[in-house]
């Protein structure tokens, strides 16, 4: 049987991995949502860019929903003190990404009112660009502390505001999330489309990328300059207690890992390379390539968050001690092990169907398709 420290460790990569397959998968569709009044000049176009994401953007959602069950079973403080002091920012998220977004898919093809079709197609676009940035502006108040500490019966206090969530380095994150979406979502169309709305989602998804590798570097450079949190003393072994445990902060110290394990900055690395070949080689024309370098991009960025915080999940900003480890945060090792044979199970079989799916959807959506098809339309 696995040891607790071992089983910990296993479901700290997998709640990234789950993450990573929602950033890659959901945010080609949440970043061509963006891009839909930017490279969609009339209906025609509006629902070709609107069918290359139709059959997927549900789907899609799953690896989030994944992740949520996750947290709530493998780590069940950091989900009680992410969705309670989160509580306002996760409601709009789920008003546009749960709520406004799926409306909008379902109700704009209802009637053929001009009025009506924008007003849904505005829908789709606020539904893409608010959970783009507000995801950002949450890793953004994670890397800064959160304001939650616990008493001696581990009785959670929340102590922040709505406010202190939309701090200047938090909205820089938010931007960063914002570009990496959009130069996904813009390679993406840029495969499923045809002249004239390929050439324009090309040069957005470019943009976005030179965007993406500044806003990278200097969202590295100001945590180089923020203060990070380092764990002094905590048992890897131990029952899951918050409070068994003793935490410092100093500047940069967000930056230790990379000086303790030198192969750790493969992570970064990967996050700008991976932009740099999507910029390249999508002014090549080669746009498989480029959005298969766009998606390392994403790879490697939220690898980099997760490798700069290590072994910490939720630091406190009111008591350090009450910060959540990777040691003291998770559930107990039976509910681990079990959880680990059902991802055993059915992780594998959402990797098959989901590439069936991308499989049997191959091919590009154009304008002759939504002409052609008028009665049997999707949006």
């Amino acid at each position: 049987m696995l040891d607790i420290e071992t089983l910990r460790i296993i479901w700290w990569v997998l709640l990234g991995v789950l993450f990573i397959g929602f950033a890659v998968t959901d945010g080609f569709d949440l970043g061509a949502a963006i891009l839909l009044p930017l490279v969609a000049k009339n209906e025609t176009e509006r629902r070709v860019v609107l069918n290359t994401i139709g059959p997927f953007w549900e789907g899609n959602q799953v690896w989030i929903i994944l992740g949520a069950g996750a947290i709530f079973a493998a780590w069940p403080f950091v989900y009680a003190v992410a969705f309670s002091g989160f509580y306002f920012i996760m409601m709009l998220l789920l008003l546009t990404l749960g709520i406004s977004r799926p409306v909008s898919f379902k109700y704009r093809s209802k009637l053929p009112h001009l009025f009506w079709r924008r007003f849904w197609d505005w829908g789709v676009f606020f539904g893409g660009i608010f959970p783009a940035v507000i995801f950002g502006i949450l890793v953004g108040n994670i890397l800064l502390g959160v304001s939650f500490h616990f008493d001696d019966t581990l009785r959670i206090y929340y102590t922040g505001s709505f406010t202190d969530l939309f701090q200047p380095f938090a909205w820089w994150c938010g931007l960063t999330s914002l570009m990496m979406l959009v130069m996904h979502g813009g390679l993406y169309l840029a495969i499923k489309t045809e002249n004239p709305i390929r050439p324009r989602a090309i040069f957005w998804s470019r943009c976005a990328a030179v965007f993406l590798i500044i806003c990278f570097a200097v969202g590295g450079l100001w945590v180089a300059r923020l203060m990070g949190f380092a764990v002094i003393h905590a048992d890897p072994l131990a029952y899951s207690n918050p409070l068994h445990k003793e935490v410092t902060t100093l500047l940069g110290g967000w930056l230790q890992n990379y000086s303790h394990y030198p192969f750790t900055i493969a992570a970064p690395t990967l996050g700008f390379i991976g932009a740099l070949g999507a910029f390249i080689t999508a002014h090549l024309g080669n746009s498989r390539f480029a959005f298969i370098c766009s998606g390392l991009s994403i790879i490697g960025i939220i690898s980099t968050v997760g490798v700069s915080m290590f072994p910490f999940i939720l630091p406190s900003t009111t008591d350090l001690q009450s910060s959540l480890l990777v040691w003291d945060a998770s559930s107990g090792q039976f509910t681990l092990l079990l959880m680990l044979a059902a991802v055993i199970v059915f992780l594998p079989i959402i990797f098959l169907y989901t590439s069936w799916v991308y499989y049997a959807l191959r091919g590009k959506v154009s304008e002759r398709n939504i002409l052609e098809d008028k009665e049997n339309r999707l949006y």
